[in-house]
């Protein structure tokens, strides 16, 4: 797969989960475990909020999954 459809995969499926406003899971490759909403996210970085808001970025992730 090339880096750009790579690109949109993510962005889209990322835009999805914040329309929806889904609480989503997010495993960190270290295997901390992130709870909460998608406010934001760029190329580098999702913004995620559990009642307070923490950046956290793309190269520290394994998976995100709705839920």
């Amino acid at each position: 797969m090339r880096k750009n459809q790579s690109k949109v995969l993510q962005d889209g499926f990322l835009q999805q989960l914040q329309d929806d406003k889904a609480q989503v899971h997010i495993f960190l490759i270290s295997g901390i475990k992130l709870v909460g909403k998608i406010v934001n996210f760029d190329q580098y970085s999702i913004e995620l909020n559990n009642g307070s808001s923490q950046v956290v970025f793309k190269r520290a992730i394994s998976t995100v999954q709705a839920g």
